[in-house]
């Protein structure tokens, strides 16, 4: 357990404490603030870690593995929330999660035929602009430009997810025709 992969885990415990601020805001009116931090620090541990995990040569198959499943817990968990709370469409946050879906069962057949496949930059691109998006959501500021700004990353998130996934399918098709 090197500390790329302890830095990838505090994303995972970061999920539910903020499901739970954003669900049931406690502090009044600087809930938003508070939820919106630890959802930037939980974003920012996913370059943190990939980052040391490169620069000191540390990666391994835990975190190739883990770390694309902590995004998908924190990504998801906060897409179903603001889902919940009308702030996001439902079409979208299921294109979304179909997606992981879809890439994790690549990602499995893959691990049955002793390939770890590692995150692609359409991937990377991806889970910015979905953190970027649940950003500019959860601080949910007022005026016309931000709703421009918001609509234009759910599409440009939107078109990126499917690319993303149609890349994973692509780059990964020999998988689906090796036997153990």
């Amino acid at each position: 357990m090197n500390l790329p992969n302890k830095i990838t885990l505090s994303r995972v415990f970061m999920v539910p404490v903020f499901v739970f601020l954003l669900l049931y805001p406690k502090f009044g009116s600087i809930n938003k603030w508070i939820v919106l931090a630890i959802f930037c620090i939980a974003s920012a541990t996913d370059a943190l870690d990939g980052y040391i995990a490169r620069k000191y040569k540390m990666v391994t198959n835990f975190g190739k593995f883990v770390d694309p499943l902590a995004d998908k817990l924190l990504v998801c968990s906060a897409l179903i929330c603001l889902t919940h709370l009308n702030q996001l469409p439902c079409w979208f946050v299921v294109v979304v999660i179909a997606r992981e879906f879809v890439v994790s069962g690549i990602r499995l057949i893959a691990m049955d035929n002793k390939i770890v496949i590692a995150a692609s930059y359409w991937g990377k691109a991806k889970t910015i602009f979905q953190m970027c998006l649940i950003i500019v959501v959860l601080a949910n500021l007022e005026g016309k430009n931000f709703k421009i700004i918001e609509l234009s990353l759910l599409w440009l998130t939107f078109s990126l997810t499917i690319i993303s996934m149609l890349d994973y399918l692509w780059k990964n098709r020999e998988c689906f025709n090796q036997t153990k």
